[in-house]
């Protein structure tokens, strides 16, 4: 195993089933499947509505549940990894194998197939629907409303331009350990765009910092990963970056030139790497 406690679902001598043989524990489980029934669901460091966020579970996406206490389940993210607590109240049972991603960077779901009727949301790019019934123009998703069917793709249909994906989030609030339309950190963003085009990412920088292969600082060109400690951009043309960033609190292009003066002189230092993936 990679010895990575964000990504190793092992705990106080509870283990996931998948870990007998590899890790020591007093007791291995089967993990039962859930899935987020909120349009984010927050994953927790520690079982408290007041922790520290880590990551988000989208609508729709599997949480695979290890234990359960005082309104959280312990678990993990089947689609990045991460380990963490989620409040209870935002799983439910899985539905079917999903249908449709939403594509489009957020919509909304209505209570019936009418722009009109209460809307619920928003739902980010890559929440994961399972198709229940048309009307029209509209999807009925299980557990869930009606969706514009223009906002979404088929599950296996996918983006081909990560960048461009990106940067539909531009102006989008900074939020720490956010992968939401509405609110994403610097390696959500990433992450969320990879996705978009059909590429398994993994949450944080430093997991990011691995993907792809080093290239020089002057060789840097568009769809290139720029990182420092603890934090990763997006190269665009003209020598400028795209990135979500606490100093703007919000996803946002400025030249990399300043923003690499800007981090120096906030102490972060130059970058680490550049990626080409």
């Amino acid at each position: 195993m990679s010895g990575d406690a964000r990504i190793t679902p092992l705990r106080d001598g509870l283990a996931s089933r998948a870990l007998e043989g590899l890790e020591p524990a007093e007791r291995y489980v089967d993990p039962q499947p859930r899935a987020a029934i909120v349009p984010a669901a927050a994953l927790r460091q520690s079982p408290d509505l007041g922790a520290e966020q880590l990551d988000q579970v989208l609508f729709g996406e599997r949480f695979d549940v290890l234990d359960e206490a005082d309104g959280f389940a312990w678990g993990q993210a089947r689609r990045d990894g991460h380990v963490g607590y989620v409040a209870l109240a935002d799983l439910g049972d899985p539905p079917a194998a999903p249908t449709h991603r939403v594509a489009a960077a957020r919509t909304y779901a209505f209570a019936r197939p009418d722009i009109k009727s209460l809307a619920a949301g928003p739902f980010s790019t890559n929440v994961l629907l399972t198709e229940e019934a048309r009307d029209g123009r509209f999807v009925k998703a299980a557990g869930s409303g009606w969706f514009v069917a223009e906002h979404l793709a088929p599950v296996g249909a996918f983006e081909t331009d990560f960048v461009a994906v990106a940067e539909r989030s531009l102006g989008a609030a900074y939020l720490w350990g956010g992968r939401e339309s509405c609110g994403l950190d610097c390696s959500g963003l990433v992450q969320q765009a990879l996705l978009a085009c059909g590429r398994a990412c993994p949450r944080d920088t430093d997991q990011q910092a691995k993907m792809g292969r080093e290239v020089e600082p002057g060789e840097a060109r568009r769809g290139d990963l720029v990182f420092w400690p603890g934090h990763v951009g997006i190269v665009l043309e003209g020598g400028r970056l795209l990135h979500a960033n606490a100093h703007h609190m919000a996803v946002a292009i400025e030249p990399l030139a300043a923003a690499i003066e800007r981090i120096r002189a906030a102490g972060s230092g130059d970058p680490i790497a550049y990626r080409r993936l």
